[in-house]
């Protein structure tokens, strides 16, 4: 399932049902496991680790050296889990030594055209990425996060689970988890109550974190007083969100 025209170094370990199509370029550090599909023109290079069941389009680059002067060629990562759908131009690029020395990508999730993940990312699942959306060096970004297209995330920022970045907006801050945020710099508008409602969140978990978003954005509390109101709602959602703004080391959106 390896068309004649890709190059595939005999060391890279490729599971039998895996296809490999035209004019695509696997490096000898390469792991590919079962049902995983390279379209066309596809290069993944470095130590890259491709789990069960991704597709990706052409021209991506998986695997090549993070765009950071100080990368000298240590012996750093990419892991990429099951499921994911990677677009055409997307890029993600190795770890480096000055972070955890991975570039990490979760299950499931949908990155568009010509998104770049660079070097120390750790994205978690269920994500969808829209079509340029870039993130910066050693940023984090939790499960079930929308990226509207063209977001520009600063270096070591981090956004929370089932956050929504709305298209074109840059962020120097952390985005708390549930919450919905546009502009340059961006600012919080709501929460996500379209995307809670879709995971199944009910009305009492849905109303606490309003609570929590009203306390934390309305109410004109210093942060330390909203952060001690929100403990009081007895809500684990909400406990994230204070675990979250808590371990902020660039602070949060406010």
């Amino acid at each position: 399932m390896i068309h004649p025209s890709a190059i595939v170094d005999p060391k890279a370990q490729i599971s039998d049902d895996v296809t490999i199509g035209p004019y695509c370029i696997v490096g000898p550090e390469v792991s590919i496991a079962s049902g995983t599909v390279l379209k066309s023109h596809v290069v993944v290079s470095g130590k890259t680790t491709l789990g069960k069941n991704n597709t990706i389009y052409p021209f991506a680059s998986i695997g090549e050296d993070p765009q950071d002067k100080k990368y000298a060629g240590e012996d750093t990562e990419v892991v990429i889990g099951d499921g994911n759908t990677i677009r055409e131009y997307v890029t993600i690029n190795l770890g480096t030594v000055d972070d955890v020395g991975v570039t990490r990508l979760g299950d499931n999730n949908w990155i568009m055209a010509y998104v770049h993940i660079a070097h120390d990312c750790q994205v978690g699942s269920h994500t969808i990425m829209a079509n340029g959306s870039t993130l910066a060096g050693h940023v984090h970004i939790g499960d079930h996060v929308i990226l509207g297209g063209f977001a520009k995330l600063h270096q070591f920022c981090r956004v929370g689970a089932h956050a929504f970045i709305a298209m074109d907006s840059g962020f120097q801050k952390d985005v708390p988890p549930f919450i919905m945020a546009q502009g340059s710099p961006a600012v919080p508008r709501a929460i996500n109550f379209e995307g809670l409602k879709r995971r199944g969140f009910d009305k009492e978990r849905i109303a606490s974190i309003k609570k929590a978003y009203r306390l934390l954005y309305k109410s004109e509390l210093p942060l330390q007083e909203a952060l001690e109101a929100m403990k009081a709602l007895d809500s684990e959602d909400v406990d994230a969100m204070v675990q979250f703004i808590e371990q902020s080391e660039r602070s949060i959106i406010r």
